[in-house]
């Protein structure tokens, strides 16, 4: 073998005890955190155990980190507030300023939105104020045409109503009449 070839096997060798190294400190911490019940994530895992987060991803060390998020999932283990970074956490009085802006706000925008709401009757209100009375006249000559159009129409079936009720009245007479004269002759014969 040459010292070459022997140089890279010794760093091969190197690469893959570091590997190891890697993977044992992975599965390490995911039993620690297991026996103390703080939330375990992909992310914590590689933080506490010092390597990449693709490391914990890879096959050999990803199933049995999502296995143990499936067991705590079943236990309902929830995230402790050791296991939020310090610099994510948030105060109490940060959040009531939040909360403090976001009431502001919502009352900045309902006030807004009664002054827009306001605006709009008065805008609809100046339309039908303005409407061109010409237009309106118009309507009113087409509604009082139709209007004594249909007083027309009205006049005139009242008239053929009270012609067809003296046509019945008539007719009822003739058949009085003719009922008799056929009783008569009935008698008669």
């Amino acid at each position: 073998m040459t010292a070459r070839e022997a140089r890279a096997a010794a760093l091969k060798a190197a690469r893959e005890r570091d590997s190891q190294n890697k993977r044992r400190r992975v599965l390490e911490v995911l039993d620690s955190l297991q026996r103390t019940g703080t939330k375990i994530t992909f992310a914590r895992v590689a933080k506490e155990a010092g390597v990449s987060n693709w490391l914990a991803y890879s096959p050999g060390l990803r199933e049995p980190i999502e296995a143990a998020r499936r067991r705590q999932e079943e236990l309902g283990i929830e995230a402790t507030a050791d296991a939020v970074p310090p610099q994510s956490r948030v105060s109490n009085a940060s959040l009531k300023t939040d909360l403090a802006l976001a009431q502001q706000q919502i009352k900045e925008l309902r006030e807004e939105r009664n002054r827009l709401r306001e605006r709009l009757r008065l805008q609809l209100g100046t339309e039908l104020n303005h409407t061109n009375a010409s237009e309106l006249r118009d309507a009113m000559d087409e509604l009082n045409r139709a209007n004594a159009a249909l007083t027309k129409d009205l006049q005139r079936a009242q008239a053929d109503n009270k012609a067809l009720r003296a046509t019945i009245e008539g007719l009822e007479d003739d058949l009085s009449a003719a009922r008799q004269s056929l009783r008569k002759m009935m008698r008669g014969t």
